[in-house]
Parts: C-alpha cells; structure tokens; sequence
C-alpha cells in the first residue's frame, strides 16, 4: 500500500542528547515481504522502506545531523490506573521477575477475570535503572542486561504485549528490547524490519490463542489491533488456519 511512514512512540521524541535529556522514537517503516508470500494472511500499512542496511552495519543519513526537529509526537501519558511493573538494577541483574508476579496476585483469582482485568487497565513498565557512567549515552533498549531481563520476561509470560498500555508507547519499547534495532538521532529506534516480521507474527500466534482459551471477547479484533500498532494488518485467513489447527498439548 501507498501510505505514509508509521511512528511509534518510545520514550518520548526530543532528539538523542544525553541520558538525563535523552526521549527517543521508534521509527518503523516496511519492505516487501519475501519470506511470506501468500500476503491473503498479512498486510503492511506503511510505506516500502526501512533506514536499515541488511548487512547489519547502520548508516545514519546526514539528515540526522541536519534535521533536529522531532519527527513525531510524544506519546499519550499512561493510562490512568494501569498496573505498574516496577523494575530496578538489582531486579535487572537478577533475572527477577518477582515485580510481574505480584502484579498477578493482586488482581483477581479467577483466570478469565484477572486477563479481562490485565486487558482493561492495562499493564506498563518502571525502569528504574541506574547507568555505572553518568554519561553513558545509551537508550535503555541498547543494555544487554536490560534486554536479557526483558527476554526471560517474554520467555515466562508470552502473551503480555497483548495487555500492555499501548496508546502510552509500552508496546513500542518493549518490542525494542526483543527486536533487533538501530539508533538514529533523527528518528530515534529503527527496528530491523524481517525481525519485527517474526516478532509479530510469533505474538500473533501466541496472543489469538490465549484471548480465546480465557474468552475475551473478538479476540481477533484485539490481536489484529496489537499487530497493527507494529504496523502490520492480519487476514482472516490467517485466524481460519489457526482456527483449523489449534495447538494442543504435547
């Protein structure tokens, strides 16, 4: 499709600076899809280029030395009364990921309630990590125990991108702690565009599933709103073969 760029909201989306005024924006803009190509299932919404090199060397166009305005508009704050996951150097390092249990046992017992609990008030992240040099000019994204923290996260509990706090830019960063990424000062986070292909496509398959078992209303209207916040549109072709061949336990 011919459509403009699509910009998410990370942190915010003043340009690169350091750390205590760093508000940065993830930038996502598709290529065609090859490994794909039946395209009844999916469909891109944005326009057909990525500021990404395949050979995984980034090369920031003098646009970013030239342009200082923002690109986009700073995301909405959060959303009033979503629970908050609270995280720290030591729950980091730790793997912990106590901060997301508790969360869990402060709602509702019951299994479907407590999802229709997640997925009304929403879920959003507190990092409050504290950088060994002040000065160290790296987004929170760009830390590999961050990151290691938020892949055992989404290794234990798969389905949370789903109930996160959207409309605030949390699905945005979260998916820059999976995804691999680069770093532009004009647009802050460019995501790699065949790994945010999967990353979608793995939630898709494992979201659908789960909003059915705890039968939450349209579960194919709220995944297809996730991916498509990440830019991407799903068929309902692609609900009919899920549907046709659900996973059962080994």
């Amino acid at each position: 499709m011919a459509a403009a760029g699509v910009f998410f909201p990370f942190f915010s989306c003043s340009p690169r600076r350091a750390p205590s005024q760093t508000n940065s924006c993830v930038s996502f803009r598709t290529m065609t899809l090859s490994s794909f190509p039946d395209s009844r299932f999916w469909a891109r919404d944005v326009a057909a280029s990525v500021a990404f090199n395949p050979s995984g060397n980034f090369d920031p166009s003098l646009e970013d030395l030239e342009d200082d305005n923002p690109k986009v508009a700073k995301p909405l704050p959060p959303a009033e009364g979503r629970f908050e996951i609270l995280i720290n150097n030591d729950t980091i390092r730790g793997l912990d990921l106590s901060p997301v249990h508790k969360i869990a046992h402060n709602i509702s017992q019951d299994a479907v309630t407590k999802v229709k609990e997640l997925l009304e008030h929403t879920v959003g992240f507190t990092i409050d990590y504290e950088r060994e040099d002040p000065n160290d000019p790296r987004e929170l994204s760009e830390f590999p125990d961050i990151r290691l923290w938020f892949v055992r996260l989404d290794a234990c509990f798969p389905w949370l991108p789903v109930v996160l706090d959207w409309r605030a830019g949390e699905l945005a960063r979260y998916a820059a702690m999976l995804v691999p990424h680069q770093m532009s000062m004009r647009m802050g986070v460019v995501f790699n565009p065949e790994a945010l292909e999967l990353f979608v496509m793995k939630k898709v398959f494992i979201v659908y599933p789960w909003l059915k078992q705890h039968k939450i209303a349209k579960p194919r209207l709220k995944t297809s709103d996730m991916a498509r916040m990440l830019g991407f549109g799903i068929g309902d072709d692609l609900y009919d073969l899920i549907d046709k061949h659900p996973n059962f336990p080994s």
